[in-house]
């Protein structure tokens, strides 16, 4: 990155602009990018697939959500033992779409990358490209909220990043929200402390690496 340049920041996959709206506070020329709508109508957001940004010069790529149902543990499963309505063959070509999509953002043209996403099994971790175990896994309680989401981050180029607030409840809240339409999308919402974190050590690591400072 040019010293003195505003570093340039995309969130892929969010829609709720929790971690957009960190970075912006924080001086980044950041962007968010979904599929979706800006749930908070914000114009910094572009809709559409974040796939075909990744060759417009950011220095941080972040991925908040990406789609990762069929990637998960807790859907190894249905690749054997589909759900009502699917075929396995459909269940193995969804989870080599998703391993498709985390490979785009994975192997991206851009010097740092964060990537968040459950702990995978070991079929997605194969159709991967240039696969790397996770840098770490995070917890809500380690950074201000008391709830349980174990998430693991991919990490290039990044520090792991610290908790910045310890708190006590271990309330699994989104695992055990009520069945519906908008479950999903509450699933995938980021917290406003984990997103603050990003913000301070990932977006104040790249600021020191453009001014020439060591990592």
């Amino acid at each position: 990155m040019t010293p003195g340049r505003t570093p340039r920041v995309l969130v892929a996959c969010e829609f709720s602009g929790v971690v957009r709206r960190a970075f912006r506070d924080r001086g980044h020329d950041a962007w968010s990018c979904d599929l979706l709508a800006a749930e908070d109508g914000s114009n910094r957001h572009i809709r559409g697939d974040a796939r075909d940004l990744l060759n417009d010069g950011w220095d941080l790529l972040m991925v908040a959500h990406p789609p990762c149902t069929r990637l998960c543990n807790s859907g190894v499963r249905w690749l054997n033992a589909p759900p009502a309505g699917k075929t396995v063959g459909q269940m193995w070509s969804d989870m080599r779409e998703g391993a498709e999509l985390f490979s785009a953002f994975w192997n991206a043209p851009i010097e740092r990358i964060a990537i968040e996403n459950p702990i995978m099994h070991r079929h997605a971790k194969a159709a991967i490209r240039n696969f790397e175990p996770a840098a770490q896994t995070i917890q809500p309680w380690q950074f201000g909220h008391g709830e349980i989401k174990g998430t693991c981050l991919w990490l290039k180029n990044l520090p792991k990043l610290v908790p910045t607030e310890i708190v006590g409840g271990r309330t699994p809240r989104v695992h055990h929200a009520s069945p519906g339409p908008e479950r999903w999308k509450e699933r995938s919402r980021s917290f406003a402390g984990i997103a603050s974190a990003m913000a301070d050590q990932w977006g104040g690591h790249v600021r020191r690496i453009g001014l020439g400072a060591i990592a």
